[in-house]
């Protein structure tokens, strides 16, 4: 069993930053790709920033692209979300999740993609 355990989350105003960070732990998996989703209160929770682990090629949902980045560094087995010009439609409880099965790239935007999820860290933006 693999454990995701994000940090980060934070009460900031609009236009703050904050990173987010994802760390894996426990056995050890193949991995083929991270992501980050999101779920607001009364909403389905929704992609927001994917990364494939071995050609760290990213994937962007249109409402953060270019405000978000994702990285990763796989020595430490950790993916990393830079949120950057936050606005308060951007409040959420983000979720780190983890493919240990091979997934396309074209899909890798999808819940289902995904088999390992974390406990999702709180980020709220003030206005």
């Amino acid at each position: 069993q693999v454990q995701l355990g994000e940090s980060g989350g934070g009460l900031v105003q609009t236009g703050d930053s904050l990173r987010l960070s994802c760390a894996s732990s426990g056995r050890s998996i193949s991995n083929y790709a991270m992501s980050w989703f999101r779920q607001a209160p009364e909403k389905e929770r929704e992609f927001v920033a994917a990364i494939t682990w071995r050609g760290g090629f990213t994937k962007y949902a249109d409402s953060v692209k270019g405000r978000f980045t994702i990285s990763r560094d796989s020595a430490e087995e950790t993916v990393y979300l830079q949120m950057n010009r936050l606005l308060p439609e951007d409040t959420s409880v983000y979720y780190c999740a983890m493919s240990s099965v091979p997934v396309s790239y074209t899909l890798i935007h999808r819940r289902s993609s995904y088999n390992n999820w974390g406990q999702g860290t709180q980020v709220t933006v003030s206005s």
